[in-house]
């Protein structure tokens, strides 16, 4: 079992690389601390990853995990606010979007099914602060593409699933936690905490390696029950 992880050099994407390994996969990690190095913000990065982890992975790709993102904030007033919406899109979804179908394609022409993971956001659903349109119609994005790729593929043994985090103890979560007051912020969390990284990996390597097929485009909440559908 192969599997590309993006962004798996910290944070979400490490705990997601961590436990693939321990269940014995073979990772294929993208970002500058570890893995294949791709910039996203560069329209042939996406493309330059799937060739670079192909070769590494002797020409077969079992699973995709899209987890790589930005969190940036544009309030309205910014004078660049379109161009920080446009750069959010490229990096959050249109370089999942690439990676989607490389690996779509991939698999059709080896008449081969397989697996993607994209990691979205509570924000998909509930939506995010002023300053974060960008952010949360970009995760929106990633839930509906995902959902289109399960009821257009299954048929082929394509399979795809999304994973929802909220307030996600990473070091992006550790500023954005104080920038909304700390404590104040876990009051609308039931549970009375973030999530670990270790939760969301969890939830990523079972629909990665076990989950079964006619759970395809589902949708995995992690966030306390601080949005519930």
């Amino acid at each position: 079992m192969t599997i590309l992880l993006t962004g798996s050099s910290r944070g979400i994407g490490a705990a997601i690389h961590l436990a693939l390994t321990d269940a014995g996969a073979s990772v294929i990690g993208h970002g500058t601390a570890s893995g294949i190095p791709a910039d996203f913000a560069d329209p042939a990065g996406p493309t330059a990853l799937w060739n670079a982890a192909l070769e590494q992975a002797d020409g077969a790709i079992d699973v995709l995990i899209n987890n790589a993102g930005v969190f940036e904030a544009s309030p309205l007033g910014d004078d660049d606010w379109t161009a920080q919406w446009e750069r959010t899109m490229r990096i959050n979804l249109t370089a999942s979007a690439e990676l989607c179908r490389l690996a779509v394609l991939h698999w059709q022409s080896r008449n081969v099914g397989g697996r993607i993971v994209n990691i979205a956001s509570r924000a998909a659903y509930r939506g995010d602060s002023p300053a974060h349109w960008h952010y949360a119609a970009s995760k929106a994005g990633m839930v509906a593409m995902t959902k289109t790729i399960a009821r257009g593929y299954a048929r082929e043994g394509i399979l795809a699933y999304a994973v929802c985090p909220g307030f996600t103890m990473t070091g992006m979560a550790d500023d954005y936690l104080s920038s909304r007051g700390g404590d104040a912020l876990l009051a609308d969390i039931p549970l009375g905490r973030v999530a670990a990284p270790e939760e969301v990996a969890a939830a990523a390597k079972f629909l990665a390696l076990e989950a079964p097929a006619s759970m395809t485009g589902s949708v995995i909440d992690v966030n306390g029950a601080s949005y519930v559908r």
